[in-house]
């Protein structure tokens, strides 16, 4: 069973908990299956890499970590305020996203 994710690719998020709270980023990648984001430049964890081909150079590599999407929350890009996302269903029938407290579309 797939869980809808409230934040998309491409959001900018604020963490709520742990180490990194209270630090804004971009959201790059989305895993609706495990409920995890990955948020560019936060959640930082090392990775040891072995040379794969002739002449490569293996060593430790800083790559980000994905974290639960309940851990986020999204910014709105108006108000730059974290908020909830609303979803409002217009004339067309297109669903769009709306902060909680200035009521403007994402």
């Amino acid at each position: 069973m797939i869980k809808k994710v409230h934040v998309k690719t491409g959001d900018t998020v604020v963490v709520l908990k742990g180490k990194e709270r209270g630090k804004k980023g971009k959201v790059i990648a989305v895993s609706p299956k495990e409920g995890k984001v990955i948020i560019e430049g936060i959640n930082m964890v090392s990775k040891h890499v072995k040379p794969r081909k002739m002449g490569e150079s293996g060593g430790i590599v800083k790559a980000e970590g994905a974290m639960y999407a309940c851990k986020v929350q999204a910014v709105c890009p108006h108000c730059e305020k974290p908020t909830r996302i609303a979803h409002n269903i217009n004339e067309d029938g297109k669903k769009t996203r709306i902060c909680k407290k200035c009521s403007k579309s994402f």
